[in-house]
């Protein structure tokens, strides 16, 4: 499906773009990154040596000129557009950037399609957090209402709003070349993150330091997921859209089954089993800052029914995985973590039977 196509990864530098090039250029694409610059140091992008497997455009995602430049030039069969401010805690500091980024920078992907006469589609990265979360015990599904505490979530539910009307206004005809998916993901983890205020990346910089990590609210509860289950997700459903305009238009889930969720003070005790001498504390919440959610779940049935997409990991394996990697990099130092990043690409292939 991949093999020899142009496939453009807006993000390319961040957590979960580097994990897909990185898929990508295994399955034989031609991929083609377009970021800003890379938001970490270290950063899974630098560690793996990402940037000598993809052809790189160094634009601002804001740049509607550049944006359509770059796609004009670089004439993709896919688009995965993952670019984002991607921090919650961020978008608090700089709200403005943040929307500007994430639902104007979504608007100018889609804007710059409307010129190009090929077909190509699309993946567009949302997020969980869009849905207007009044912590329920079940899992939202595609249909519930979006809505935004912060301006994170309402960045996203903006990029919601915007791709929607421009799948409406100019993508809906039966013969137009552009095929636009939307995907919503749980909270991810896997290696090479070292995004400020996450919990792993917080343990990982802690530990490796022979640190004791502070945590704050060890009761919420979130839908964990290694990496590549929502990239999987993510290939799964531009595979469907390629094949079939039936889902064109269409949003998807993808997260763990509703009884994976599990703490964050879970997830910190499970890291720990890996990692020696690993120490926590947990500490009161003074002055809430955030609106932060103590329960989150997703449901995920949508995607198991129409693209046969299911998660392949269990809690355990996940959080296995990701502390392997970091290992790796602290203890044994190599030159480069592509070879060890790629295995733990085909050992997922190979469960997930791909």
């Amino acid at each position: 499906m991949f093999c020899n196509k142009v496939v453009l990864v807006t993000g390319h530098t961040g957590f979960k773009g580097s994990w897909l090039s990185i898929w990508l250029e295994y399955l034989g694409a031609k991929v083609v990154g377009l970021s800003f610059n890379v938001p970490t140091h270290p950063s899974n992008f630098d560690a793996s040596n990402v940037g000598n497997l993809v052809k790189e455009y160094l634009i601002d995602i804001r740049d509607r000129h550049a944006v359509q430049s770059a796609i004009e030039e670089c004439q993709p069969d896919f688009i995965f557009h993952l670019a984002a401010q991607s921090l919650v805690g961020a978008s608090y500091d700089f709200p403005l950037e943040t929307i500007q980024t994430n639902a104007m920078g979504s608007a100018n992907i889609l804007e710059s399609l409307r010129f190009v006469d090929k077909e190509i589609v699309v993946i567009m990265i949302t997020s969980d957090k869009v849905y207007d979360n009044v912590e329920w015990a079940w899992g939202y599904r595609e249909t519930d209402r979006l809505g935004g505490k912060d301006p994170y979530s309402a960045s996203k539910g903006m990029a919601e709003l915007a791709i929607k009307g421009y799948i409406e206004s100019f993508f809906n005809k039966k013969d137009s070349n552009i095929r636009v998916g939307v995907a919503r993901a749980g909270n991810v983890i896997g290696g090479g993150d070292w995004s400020k205020n996450r919990v792993v990346p917080d343990c990982i910089t802690a530990w490796s330091n022979n640190e004791t990590l502070y945590i704050r609210n060890p009761n919420a509860t979130r839908p964990w997921q290694h990496v590549l289950e929502p990239l999987n997700g993510y290939l799964q459903l531009a595979a469907n859209l390629k094949i079939s305009n039936d889902f064109h238009g269409n949003s998807y889930n993808f997260g763990p089954f509703l009884n994976q969720n599990y703490s964050v003070g879970e997830l910190v005790q499970e890291m720990a089993k890996y990692w020696n001498n690993a120490k926590w504390k947990c500490v009161p919440k003074i002055n809430k800052p955030l609106n932060e959610a103590e329960l989150l779940r997703l449901n995920c049935d949508k995607a198991m029914f129409d693209l046969n997409w299911s998660p392949i990991l269990q809690f355990e394996e996940s959080v296995k995985m990701t502390v392997e990697w970091y290992k790796i990099f602290y203890q044994g130092r190599p030159n480069s973590m592509m070879d060890f990043t790629l295995s733990q690409v085909v050992d997922y292939m190979n469960l997930a039977k791909l």
